[in-house]
């Protein structure tokens, strides 16, 4: 480990770093705006500039790798006369547009202008001006104020994988572009937080708010089952935008386009009071006349004609209500998996996405079974693209074929070639023979199949032929695409003994079996499969599940309750209130509690403290916020032959997956831009 000097003090940092990453540790801030730490190095700001000893010129820290005994000088006349002469280059050009600027009050330009910014013009020449350019739907450009950095450029190669953004002519006439191409990528929202200046902003945010206005509350994000560590921006009420926050085990600093955007689905088609069918049609009513309505429909109604289904954004304290209150009322009938998934709750290393995500970065080759990550998680996909970069990571997929921005040999599409791989009849095979940390990931396309059992054990057993479990490694991943399903499973919200599955409760709907079905939050099954039961939905967009319902009680959305989640590798993880619901609406346990105590059946808590209290005491796993809890490793799934149809992805459009997705403008046009065109595309239809 090398030792310098910087600024009269001596520090030993590790090799391969450069001198702004060793001032950095030293606890000395080097202004940048090139420089990113999840980036390639370009090193053409020249913000970085600090003195070193016998060399001629001062240098650009973040391009200069540490030496043995170098003597660093970052606080000097001529470093500050070099940054301040800098700053001047990078100013003449600029306009003077920070009063109209979305990125005024939070830009690196601002910030760094004010400490070595010059007090006056000496340019007399005129400004140059460049046309801006179109880069989708989702981001505003105004390429004036564009320095060159390239970090947008080095962002969309190398973390979204998507070469569409690049660097034209020389000097002065250098540009930014995408040649008038959308930026396809389910990351593109990134580019915004990675721009130093105003040159890329939010087009849906423009001209909205300015963020000393907004209240900045940090939640948890529940738009896939990654669970992205995310800010909520609101004013009053309104959830004006979401922003990443570092999680270095999750999301690092990214978050996809649906988490970033569908926010404004939260204030459109809201379910702000409740509804009881009357003469066929949805009337406006009271809550005390709804809720007995309900409780005169489940008055002398046997527990087994009564079930329950939970769906995708549901928190664990709404399921865990329900659940005792079904119980109560004597109903197994229940079930979280909407999508009719065949994982086994017996063990939690069954459904959990064992590795973590930040194990990724460990594995030496992973076999993708019917998922297409890129879709269902595009997090994931970035951290298997940067393992891939980082080491030429083998990566075998079984499935649909899709691009999912790096290098895959694709194997087949069914259960037949799984066979042939578990079975060592496959050229994968010998890789996963002979890697130290192979992997597995399991997606919902192919356990959510009649055969999903058979092909939950063929994947398990897969996982125990080729050493993929071992004291220090569980390479066997399943990947969700709810973020209410771990939490789901993990506090049983499934049949109880003598209990229907999701698929029997719609056949029993259907004959007329079940005669009460109780949907909190589901809106991905097919309503009319539930014959003429009646149905209480309880959720907080007008969605499927509400216009089939006869009974709607208005619940709260994501941003608008304290809740827990459990993402996809099994980390518990709290949301928090950033703005209070619409209406009538409530927070959904506190409208189960309430609903509980009309029906008999009251639940023993009377605020949400309690209720977790409960929860712990009956699942202690709820009780390790943000840790990975594993889970053992037993024999699980179900013997059974696989059918020869291919694995089919769950998502068909990445953009509109659940109630407020589908409620939103913004993913509406990302759907247009990016899904419809392409399958115009594919069709030859004209548009």
């Amino acid at each position: 480990m090398p030792k310098l000097t910087i600024d009269d003090r001596e520090i030993e940092v590790p090799s391969g770093l450069t001198v702004l990453q060793a001032c950095e540790l030293a606890g000395v801030e080097i202004p940048r705006f090139c420089y990113h730490e999840r980036l390639s190095v370009a090193g053409n700001c020249r913000m970085c500039l600090v003195e070193m000893e016998r060399a001629p010129k001062p240098i650009a820290s973040c391009a200069m790798p540490v030496g043995e005994g170098m003597v660093i000088k970052t606080d000097t006349p001529t470093v500050h006369k070099a940054r301040k002469g800098v700053m001047e280059f990078l100013l003449i050009n600029h306009p003077l547009d920070c009063p109209i600027c979305d990125q005024g009050g939070e830009c690196d330009l601002q910030d760094q202008a004010m400490a070595f910014g010059f007090d006056r013009g000496r340019y007399a020449e005129n400004k140059r001006a460049v046309k801006e350019k179109f880069m989708g739907p989702l981001i505003k450009t105004i390429m004036t104020r564009c320095i060159q950095c390239t970090r947008c450029v080095r962002f969309s190669t190398e973390i979204a994988g998507v070469e569409e953004i690049g660097l034209v002519n020389r000097g002065e006439h250098a540009e930014i572009t995408t040649l008038e191409k959308a930026v396809d990528s389910e990351l593109s929202g990134n580019l915004v937080d990675v721009c130093p200046v105003g040159a890329l902003t939010s087009k849906p945010y423009a001209f909205t708010a300015r963020p000393w206005e907004l209240r900045k509350t940090n939640s948890v994000d529940v738009m896939d089952a990654v669970g992205s560590n995310i800010r909520v921006d609101t004013r009053g009420r309104e959830v004006m935008r979401v922003q990443p926050r570092l999680h270095e085990d999750i999301n690092e600093e990214w978050i996809s386009d649906k988490t970033r955007h569908a926010c404004d689905g939260l204030g459109r088609q809201r379910i702000d009071q409740p509804y009881v069918r009357r003469d066929g049609k949805l009337v406006p009513a009271s809550w005390e006349e709804a809720f007995g309505a309900i409780a005169s429909k489940m008055d002398g109604l046997a527990g087994e004609k009564m079930a329950a289904i939970a769906g995708d954004l549901c928190d664990a304290e709404s399921m865990f209500a329900l659940k005792q209150m079904m119980n109560g009322l004597g109903s197994e009938n229940l079930d979280c998996r909407q999508d009719g998934a065949k994982l086994d709750a017996s063990t939690r290393a069954a459904y959990i996405f064992n590795s973590s995500i930040a194990g990724i970065e460990a594995a030496d080759a992973v076999l993708l079974v019917g998922t297409n990550p890129r879709w269902e998680a595009p997090l994931i996909n970035a951290r298997l693209r940067k393992r891939f970069l980082a080491s030429g990571l083998k990566i075998g997929m079984i499935g649909p074929q899709v691009d999912l921005t790096y290098q895959v040999e694709y194997l087949g599409a069914g259960g037949e070639t799984l066979k042939d791989v578990a079975e060592g009849r496959s050229s994968f095979s010998d890789i996963l023979k002979n890697a130290e940390r192979p992997m597995i990931i399991v997606g919902m396309g192919a356990l959510a199949r009649t055969d999903g059992g058979a092909v939950l054990a063929l994947a398990r057993k897969l996982a125990d032929e080729f050493g993929m479990v071992s004291d220090d490694w569980n390479g066997f991943n399943v990947l969700h695409t709810a973020a209410s399903r771990v939490g789901g499973l993990d506090l049983g919200f499934l049949p109880g003994e003598g209990g229907r599955d999701l698929e029997s409760i719609l056949d029993g709907a259907g004959k007329g079996e079940i005669e009460l079905v109780y949907l909190l939050g589901a809106d991905e099954i097919g309503m009319n499969n539930l014959g003429k039961a009646f149905v209480v939905y309880q959720g907080h967009h007008g969605d499927a599940g509400a216009h089939r319902a006869d009974v709607v009680l208005p619940g709260a959305a994501y941003t608008e309750k304290n809740a827990t989640y459990v993402n996809t590798e099994g980390r518990v993880q709290l949301g928090r209130l950033a703005g209070f619901p619409p209406g009538d609406a409530r927070e959904d346990w506190t409208i189960i509690r309430a609903l509980s105590a009309q029906v008999g059946e009251g639940l023993p808590y009377d605020n949400l403290g309690q209720l977790r209290q409960k929860l712990i005491e009956a699942h202690a796993v709820f009780a390790a916020i943000d840790q990975v809890q594993p889970g053992s490793w037993t024999d699980f799934g179900a013997a059974g032959d696989l059918e020869a149809a291919p694995f089919a992805s769950p998502v068909a459009n990445f953009y509109m997956t659940d109630p407020i997705s589908r409620a939103s403008d913004t993913m509406a046009k990302c759907t247009e831009a990016f899904v419809l065109g392409k399958q115009e595309g594919a069709t030859g239809t004209d548009g």
